[in-house]
């Protein structure tokens, strides 16, 4: 807990530093952007070495480290691994390039880095607040979370750096890149028809036809599950079959939403932008309230709120009056913090993340996995 403390403290404090507002260029490069750059440098490294030091962090740390295990064996067997095919090239090529050296860590270190770069990027360039953006990725627990299902968060990554083409509709480039995502965890995919959606300026009509199509999710619980299953069958009979929702995540969403409709005259309506991180939320409240019964809805739901990240610091940008922008700033700030600690105390150390306590492999030892005990 006080390695994800201080690390919390001490890159949110370098954030600071970071500022992409009246930027004078002189002979092609400014001083701020010569100091935002190694600031990126410095986050990046510290978040990739508390990362890439772990060992046993994660609830499927020790699922992961098997993967890799049975990758490896397919180059000489036919052995089945249930993990997507382009997780598996890279395992391989990474496996080429280190003499074939079964180095579960190496693994875990390249998935950080590439994880990390891409969120770090993805705030860079399409938040109006860095200091707030990298704040809530911190205390929001998305970068912890990263410790846990490398798989769907490097494509969440993806999803959250491809939002630029939505805007910009760059539908091509869009489906191309997350088709090539899907090919790591294919959840990925479902944010094709919800970002597009999400872009879509709706009318009041559209929006309570809407309304009634998701009130079918309530009486047709049997069918959803059934093509859901279609679409995910390695779900059946296991133990995420029963679904479930977070309180959290509607709770954050609606405050978000609200936060939004003070604006949404004003700012909101006529901004493509925050029209789709709005549209974004809404889908995810939806998803957390109509689709609980389905397996890992706040997982989908996920791709939609981590837009939250850019939203929060937008609104709070075009917050009008300065004692109520600070009034609103200060309480992000406060409940961003109450989070963290609750996240720390609570679900870090629980069965679903197991993100504590950190270890790293300097001075503890992996337990053996699948293969080594059967």
């Amino acid at each position: 807990m006080i390695v994800y403390s201080v690390l919390t403290l001490v890159t949110v404090l370098l954030s600071l530093m970071i500022n992409r507002e009246n930027i004078k260029i002189r002979y092609g490069y400014s001083k701020q952007q010569t100091i935002n750059g190694l600031v990126l440098v410095c986050l990046f490294l510290a978040l990739f070495t508390v990362s890439a030091l772990r060992l046993n962090v994660g609830n499927d740390y020790a699922q992961y480290v098997e993967y890799f295990h049975l990758i490896r064996c397919k180059l000489v067997t036919e052995t089945v691994v249930p993990t997507e095919p382009g997780f598996n090239l890279v395992c391989i090529i990474i496996y080429v390039l280190s003499g074939f050296n079964e180095n579960y860590l190496l693994m875990f270190a390249v998935f950080a880095a590439v994880t990390l770069f891409l969120f770090l990027r993805a705030m860079y360039r399409q938040s109006e607040w860095f200091f707030m953006s990298f704040f809530l990725f911190m205390t929001l627990g998305c970068y912890f979370q990263t410790f846990s299902t490398i798989r769907y968060y490097f494509a969440l990554a993806i999803a959250v750096a491809s939002i630029p083409l939505v805007l910009r509709k760059e539908w091509i480039k869009f489906i191309v890149v997350i088709l090539v995502g899907a090919t790591f965890h294919k959840s990925l995919l479902i944010v094709i028809p919800f970002y597009f959606l999400a872009q879509i300026r709706w009318k009041s009509y559209m929006l309570v036809l809407a309304a009634a199509f998701c009130s079918t999710f309530f009486f047709f619980k049997d069918f959803y599950m059934k093509l859901f299953l279609y679409i995910y069958p390695t779900y059946e009979e296991t133990e995420y079959l029963d679904g479930g929702t977070s309180i959290i995540n509607i709770v954050r969403c609606v405050a978000v939403l609200m936060l939004a409709l003070c604006l949404f005259k004003s700012h909101v309506k006529n901004d493509r932008k925050l029209l789709f991180y709005f549209y974004c939320n809404l889908g995810a409240l939806v998803l957390y309230t109509c689709c609980s019964f389905l397996p890992s809805i706040s997982r989908m739901g996920y791709y939609l709120n981590i837009t939250q990240i850019l939203f929060i610091p937008a609104l709070i940008k075009r917050i009008e009056n300065k004692t109520v922008r600070r009034v609103v700033t200060g309480g992000v700030i406060v409940v961003a913090i109450l989070y963290f600690g609750m996240f720390l105390v609570t679900k870090a150390p629980a069965d679903g993340l197991r993100i504590l306590p950190y270890q790293t492999f300097l001075y503890h030892d992996m337990v053996p996995i699948l293969s080594m005990v059967s």
